[in-house]
């Protein structure tokens, strides 16, 4: 996503980046010194992590973002507007990914950008045939495709998204190095998944099942894959009004078509 900056035709002078840790500190350092004179904000959920681990300031919200089963922000209002909102690895989080989205365009000033990533629906393949040949129930909810991603953007108010996608095989040498990435991903947002803990014996059929049945790959160390997608869109200029139609009747119209008789 950093790279993406150096094919904009301008750089933003401010930026928002949104769950900072979530999204990796290391994106959040290399971007700040790709803008070194930028004014930087952050919003997160947990602002006293955030900020030890960004030494950021923190943009002023009526309400933090929260954490519940499900990752979704409350309504803030904010009167902080920048160039450029950045969120990596976030969108996939949410049940509600156009309200997350209209919160960017709050953020944004005329003519900003966003700059996202999020997985897409061929992650974490894998894992979902380990699951399905155990008859458990999903590992994950359902991943979006880039392609609608870029519609919701559109309907929302952004132009001319762009969207493109990479995929990453990940190695691990044991089951329990696979598991810890993945409790680093996220969470789990099916509606089928288990509502109680399955307790150590639980996890020792889980660390089993992934020795015994996940893909290896010429060095016998398990193979995980992500599709990762990337996304960049403009916020819309603002529609202008038009002013109600005229209507004229028929019998209008032919009278005034009529030629003037002359005397």
């Amino acid at each position: 996503m950093v790279e993406r900056i150096d094919c904009f035709r301008q750089r933003p002078a401010s930026w928002l980046n949104v769950e900072p840790v979530l999204g990796g500190l290391a994106g959040h350092r290399l971007l700040r010194e790709r803008l070194p004179d930028a004014r930087v904000c952050v919003l997160a959920h947990n602002t006293p992590l955030a900020l030890q681990a960004t030494n950021e300031p923190l943009t002023r919200w009526s309400k933090p973002w929260t954490w519940g089963r499900r990752f979704t922000p409350d309504v803030v209002q904010a009167q902080t507007q920048v160039g450029l909102v950045w969120a990596n690895m976030l969108l996939h989080l949410t049940p509600e990914p156009q309200a997350l989205m209209r919160q960017w365009l709050q953020h944004l000033q005329a003519d900003g950008l966003v700059l996202f990533s999020c997985l897409g629906p061929d992650s974490l393949r894998e894992l979902r045939q380990v699951y399905a040949q155990m008859a458990w129930p999903a590992p994950h909810h359902d991943f979006t495709d880039m392609h609608d991603w870029g519609d919701m953007l559109v309907q929302v108010g952004f132009a001319e998204p762009v969207m493109d996608m990479e995929r990453i095989t990940l190695t691990y040498s044991h089951a329990q190095a696979l598991l810890h990435d993945l409790r680093d991903m996220g969470r789990n947002l099916s509606a089928k998944r288990a509502v109680q803990s399955q307790g150590r014996s639980g996890l020792a059929r889980w660390l089993a099942a992934v020795e015994a049945h996940f893909p290896r790959d010429i060095e016998g160390r398990l193979t995980l894959t992500l599709e990762v997608i990337h996304g960049h869109a403009a916020k819309a200029p603002p529609r202008v009004g038009v002013a109600p139609t005229t209507t004229v009747s028929v019998d209008a119209m032919r009278a005034m078509l009529r030629p003037k008789s002359t005397s």
